[in-house]
């Protein structure tokens, strides 16, 4: 498809922002512009949207770029002018902008649409929470946060003259050699031990910072008040717990006796630490592809067999060289898709090295992006803000409803066995998501904890979480410090749990494309179009499935996953 950006009708087309002065008539317009029909707030709303698109398209780009390099200091400077010279001066002007439309009597005419309602209760908060002194505070929050991306970027190790990411060291992991599994293991783990300290001095100062926001903003802890801000209308911190609780009780066994199979076929009484990416019946790791453009054109090929709308969407977004995937050094670690609301062709960040993993990545940010492709056309920029479970809701369905398909890099019998490995990894990230949730919750709640009860907390929930099958005999401390490695809670405190919730209605969305297909994917589709303008269950429903994550229901899932493995033994 071609793709070029809108013609603009408020901001100039060739607007270049160095510095708050280049966008500050834009907001000196629209605060004073008179209001005095319907039709007038309705073109004020899309020049306020066309504003946001432009500005939060140049941050983006200043985001990507940096995460691409971040050895370059001109890419690291050019974010971190964004977000500490221009960002503090934006808040108050959003704030007002805020303030004078919610004053408008014809707020409650448009809320009569639904996508309205559920964007105006969103300024809503926004005004309930704004405090003028937090506008400093997020700034060094944005400065000290893109911290752990530079660290985690640095970190690599030597081996055979080669200098390797972590990622690309992982994938050794995988080799059958038990003597280069450990040797590896050890190096990463040498190499992590230089940074724990830089990690828990960087998060002591995250969580002194965010306290004083939450406190600021009338809350006696970052907890409450991140809940609120992230507009969590829909369920709350016990309904969190609840599920907690459920994998625990669900998941957790089924976790351990996946892993107790792996253990009885590489004949060991424990694991060991390297043990745990093996083939455990002695099998060469999952190798799909060997470079990031293998990726991508066998991508948009097996995507094209579910839905040409989908390969079309990834043909465009390499044709505008909207994808970065391939792990290199000085790149920051994970991957992302970044919407960018002004041109509608999102961006594609990953480390790839060929492994399975990736593969998983590629689908799963692809699904993202496909979601952006979906909703691009909607009026305002609001209704793309996007809630997390119903951003990953498109993004894990499509995990795996294009399992089927990753023929396209397997022959049968890997093809089977990259199956079996994907849905196996899904129970085993059911529990790890509802750790990091867990943790977090208790790090926020506790906020004046020491060092030691943060990793005693840790380790505690490690025992409840976790199968008990790995022996750590000499790497405690890796294991105590494994939490420094979750970018999210360094980045974007308390979005974590929203993966398990989605990864409920992805499994729901797949049951459905096993029984039906073609109906399956018309109701995928029509929900991501409704992008945000829907509360998420009845964005679900769309999508013929149900928002829920109760235990009966997690029971439910699990069991159908199981019988889903049964069947590929």
């Amino acid at each position: 498809m071609k793709i070029e950006a809108p013609k603009r009708t408020f901001v100039e087309q060739d607007l270049e922002i160095n510095s708050w002065d280049d966008i500050s008539g834009y907001f000196d317009n629209l605060l004073a512009r008179d209001i005095n029909d319907k039709a007038n707030f309705t073109n004020w709303l899309s020049d306020i949207s066309e504003l946001e698109a432009v500005l939060e398209e140049d941050l983006a780009w200043r985001y990507i770029r940096m995460t691409i390099d971040t050895r370059d200091e001109s890419l690291s400077k050019a974010y971190t002018t964004f977000v500490t010279e221009i960002q503090p001066k934006l808040s108050p002007m959003e704030d007002k902008l805020n303030r004078k439309m919610m004053e408008s009597s014809y707020v409650k005419e448009l809320e009569s649409n639904e996508a309205y309602a559920i964007m105006f209760r969103r300024i809503r908060t926004a005004l309930e929470l704004y405090r003028e002194e937090n506008i400093p505070l997020f700034a060094k929050l944005s400065e000290e946060s893109q911290k752990f991306g530079a660290i985690s970027g640095s970190q690599g190790i030597e081996h055979d003259g080669k200098r390797l990411t972590m990622q690309q060291a992982s994938l050794l992991l995988k080799e059958q050699d038990e003597s280069l599994r450990k040797l590896i293991f050890d190096k990463i783990a040498d190499r992590r031990r230089e940074d724990f300290e830089k990690f828990d001095a960087l998060f002591d100062e995250l969580l002194k910072l965010r306290q004083t926001v939450a406190v600021n903003a009338g809350f006696e802890n970052f907890r409450d008040y991140k809940i609120k801000a992230m507009g969590r209308y829909d369920y709350d911190v016990e309904d969190c717990k609840n599920f907690h609780r459920s994998v625990k009780e669900i998941i957790v066994p089924i976790a351990k006796q996946i892993n107790q199979k792996r253990l009885d076929l590489l004949g060991k009484e424990k694991f060991k630490p390297w043990d745990t990416s093996i083939d455990p019946e002695g099998k060469t790791p999952l190798k799909p592809f060997q470079t990031g453009k293998d990726l991508i054109e066998g991508t948009i090929k097996m995507m094209d067999k579910i839905d040409p709308y989908f390969a079309d969407c990834l043909q465009t977004m390499n044709n505008m060289k909207h994808l970065d995937l391939e792990s290199k050094e000085g790149k920051s670690p994970g991957g992302y898709n970044y919407p960018l609301y002004e041109i509608g062709v999102p961006f594609i960040f990953m480390n790839a090295v060929g492994s399975q993993r990736d593969l998983v990545t590629m689908v799963h940010e692809g699904g993202h992006a496909i979601h952006s492709f979906l909703s691009r056309d909607l009026p305002l920029t609001g209704f793309k803000n996007l809630t997390s479970e119903i951003a990953e809701l498109a993004s894990m369905a499509m995990e795996l409803i294009t399992m089927n398909e990753w023929d396209e890099f397997y022959n049968e019998e890997d093809h089977i066995r990259a199956k079996r490995e994907h849905l196996e990894d899904i129970i085993k990230m059911l529990p790890w998501i509802a750790q990091i949730d867990e943790f977090q919750h208790w790090l926020y709640e506790n906020h004046d904890h020491t060092r030691e009860e943060r990793t005693n907390k840790w380790m505690e929930l490690n025992k409840e979480y976790g199968t008990g099958l790995t022996d750590w005999n000499g790497y405690e401390d890796v294991l105590e410090t494994s939490w420094q490695r979750q970018l999210h809670i360094f980045e974007v405190p308390f979005y974590y749990i929203e993966y398990g919730i989605a990864q409920l209605g992805a499994i729901a969305v797949w049951k459905n494309y096993i029984e039906d297909q073609d109906s399956a994917l018309e109701a995928y589709k029509a929900a991501l179009k409704l992008a945000y303008t829907r509360s998420i269950p009845k964005v679900y429903e769309t999508a013929n499935i149900e928002f829920n994550f109760s235990k009966d229901y997690i029971g439910e899932l699990s069991k159908f996953v199981q019988d889903q493995l049964k069947q590929l033994d």
